[in-house]
């Protein structure tokens, strides 16, 4: 791959530890991005927001780990199970990564149940979408109904070999079908079908709820900076 301008942040409040400041390191937004390119990146621990490309480089804390699933060795917990049933009559529809106004209605509602207060509680549809969508990478939303009625969306990036999951949100009534682990194991199903080998789960925080989730899905390989290696919780 060919080397590519890298930028450092100013420090800012960092988003899932309290108490903690927050530098990333971001790849320069006026270089022409592709989905291979992408591919690439997120090996090295990358994630996209939007069009930006970044890693966290926080000085004095590494608890940001880029996390993935293999996901033919994955087997389901008895939780994981549970849910799965849950969700036998929920319908999955592959939809392109389009503004759709439902969705963003969907979407507000969310933040304002999950993250009252937070920087997306009243995002514009610009701000939506330019979160989400992008305009080099691959991108797929999962819309999820719960007896043909909007229940969830689920944003995923199609890279090589892999997919990776981005963003789930969902209809607050539906809080009880644990929706956000059915779009991952929904996920995991779609990239053992199209014979990919991995889902990137993004970081994985032990210190933060928000994130600490991500170890209930096995086996888990994660970042070390230099390589990915095999980890269990």
């Amino acid at each position: 791959m060919q080397s590519l301008p890298i930028f450092l942040s100013s420090t800012h409040t960092c988003g899932y530890l309290d108490d903690h400041v927050a530098q990333s390191i971001f790849i320069d937004p006026s270089v022409p991005l592709s989905s291979l390119i992408y591919s690439e990146l997120i090996k090295k621990g990358f994630r996209r927001s939007g069009d930006d490309v970044y890693r966290p480089y926080c000085l004095n804390c590494n608890q940001c780990i880029p996390v993935r699933l293999m996901v033919n060795q994955f087997h389901p917990n008895r939780s994981q199970k549970r849910c799965w049933q849950k969700n036998i009559n929920t319908v999955a529809t592959v939809k392109p990564a389009v503004f759709e106004q439902d969705h963003f209605q969907m979407y507000l509602r969310y933040q304002l149940a999950r993250h009252n207060g937070g920087d997306m509680a009243d995002a514009s549809k610009n701000d939506y979408i330019r979160f989400l969508g992008s305009s080099w990478c691959d991108i797929k939303f999962i819309q999820f109904t719960v007896n043909d009625e909007l229940a969830a969306v689920t944003v995923v990036d199609e890279i090589e070999n892999s997919l990776s999951a981005v963003y789930t949100f969902f209809e607050p009534k539906f809080a009880a079908y644990s929706l956000g682990t059915y779009a991952v194991l929904w996920l995991i199903q779609q990239a053992i079908t199209d014979h990919r080998d991995y889902l990137y789960l993004g970081f994985w925080i032990k210190s933060s709820r928000k994130m600490a989730y991500k170890s209930n899905y096995q086996p888990l390989q994660l970042f070390n900076g230099n390589q990915w290696v095999d980890f269990s919780f």
